[in-house]
């Protein structure tokens, strides 16, 4: 056994369920849990967007005091640390004579950057072992290597359902022997990313905390306390307030909530009280997520190229007049735009509304989706690369769908999905004068007689008669 270890946290912020964590302390007599907030995190993209916005680093800082609370209540802490994690890591080792650092597994560009960057510089009397914890399915229970995965996900789905198992969560740590250390660092506010707080929007779904206790909170209330979960497939593409779906996305991304836990409590749910489609289809979603992370582990870094996973080169337009009339919510086209207005105020927005801005930007607009891939890493509360790399790989008909040229008519979704036009009503109030659907192609009207009526609203960016016409 080894004398000391370092459990470095990453995207995994929490002790329920904790693969790697439980690995390090039955390898090591003493552990040393370390957060590091990674200043690169937080540079300017090429858009000259902050790479990680206000509402996911609020959420961040939040789930790590959670998660240090937590470890003191287990006789343990967290030293939390704000700098380069392959440097900082590497001092650690030096100073405390650390022989193995502990932590999860990940699958993206910038996260094995860092991986690769640690194992070089670290003593060769330390190793850096990784754990894989962050699907429902193991990566080495899977029917087939990752190499060979499906590009289809039902086919997927089919395989991981009949030939593979879900492992049990792990129990809980009670007690954790730590290395003493004198100072265990200051958790940073906001302002030290030159980040200002998120104004509360009382518009917002649905208020959310970081942290692993807020996460099974709300888990409980959803499936236990309001019992939503048995009508979950026929409410999930709502799009008003907190109940149509269970959110769980915030706590997932940031490993707040184990997918595992989340698969115990449905099968517990349907156990004890009801067992139909809705329950599957929750778990059918979680599926979906551990395809996207399965699909990242395949392709590497085509992930984020305009060709995509598949390999195929779109036409597409570096307009950034263009894009940023889209992010702005500047469409002229009231369900684009009603969407986006939630996002840039609250950091979250619907399933079916970023299937149909995404839709709108690549198929109607022609814009590179790269940009928009990158606008919703600052912008969401629950971005996790593989998952959202991977929709707008979809989106975009460069990814994993088995549909060529996927087109969402965004008229006869906003009918469908927003029938009366609350939804838009909600965030547009300066349309409030178009009653019930009417208000997603503006009654009908040209767009000389929708100036005429002086609205503090934009001129339409697309001719809504296509979609009429059903192209």
């Amino acid at each position: 056994m080894k004398k000391r270890a370092i459990y470095w946290f990453r995207n995994d912020l929490r002790l329920h369920d904790q693969a790697g964590l439980t690995e390090a302390m039955a390898s090591a007599e003493e552990i040393l849990p370390v957060y590091i907030f990674d200043t690169r995190l937080f540079e300017e993209n090429e858009l000259g967007l902050v790479k990680t916005g206000k509402f996911k680093t609020q959420f961040l800082i939040e789930a790590v005091a959670d998660l240090r609370d937590n470890l003191q209540k287990a006789g343990s802490n967290l030293l939390v640390m704000t700098g380069k994690p392959e440097e900082l890591l590497v001092d650690l080792a030096k100073a405390h004579q650390i022989e193995a650092i502990y932590a999860s597994q990940e699958v993206t560009y910038e996260e094995l950057k860092v991986e690769k960057a640690l194992k070089k510089k670290l003593p060769a009397t330390c190793i850096l072992s990784l754990v894989w914890q962050h699907t429902l399915y193991h990566l080495h229970d899977l029917p087939y290597g990752v190499q060979t995965l499906p590009d289809i996900f039902t086919q997927f789905r089919k395989d991981v359902e009949k030939q593979s198992r879900i492992r049990k969560c792990l129990p809980t740590p009670k007690h954790i022997k730590t290395i003493p250390i004198n100072d265990w660092g200051q958790i940073p506010s906001l302002e030290s990313f030159d980040l200002t707080e998120p104004k509360a929007d009382q518009r917002g779904v649905m208020p959310f905390k970081g942290g692993e206790t807020a996460g099974l909170v709300r888990l409980k209330q959803y499936f236990w306390n309001q019992d939503l979960l048995k009508a979950y497939k026929e409410t999930r593409n709502g799009m008003l307030g907190a109940d149509y779906s269970s959110k769980f996305s915030p706590w997932l991304a940031l490993g707040c909530l184990s997918p595992r836990y989340i698969y115990e409590e449905v099968k517990r749910y349907e156990s004890e009280r009801i067992s139909n489609s809705s329950t599957y289809w929750l778990i059918f979603e979680l599926i979906w997520r551990d395809y996207f992370r399965f699909v990242a582990e395949k392709y590497g870094n085509s992930l984020f190229f305009t060709s995509g996973v598949m390999g195929k080169e779109p036409y597409l337009k570096n307009d950034i007049g263009l894009f940023f009339k889209w992010a702005e919510a500047k469409t002229g086209v009231p369900f684009i735009d009603a969407n986006m207005r939630e996002l840039n105020a609250t950091g979250f927005m619907s399933n079916r509304g970023r299937q149909n801005v995404a839709s709108f930007l690549v198929k109607d607009l022609k814009i590179n989706w790269t940009w928009g891939a990158m606008y919703f890493e600052t912008m969401l509360i629950d971005y996790d690369p593989a998952s959202n790399w991977g929709n707008w790989n979809y989106a975009a008909g460069v990814g994993n769908d088995p549909r060529e040229d996927r087109y969402f008519n965004i008229l006869t979704q906003a009918y469908r999905y927003d029938e009366n036009g609350d939804y838009v009503r909600h965030w547009l109030p300066e349309l409030s004068r178009f009653a019930g659907k009417s208000i997603h192609d503006l009654g009908g009207m040209s767009s000389r007689d929708f100036q005429n009526l002086q609205i503090d609203y934009p001129n339409r960016l697309v001719d809504f008669n296509k979609w009429k016409k059903g192209k």
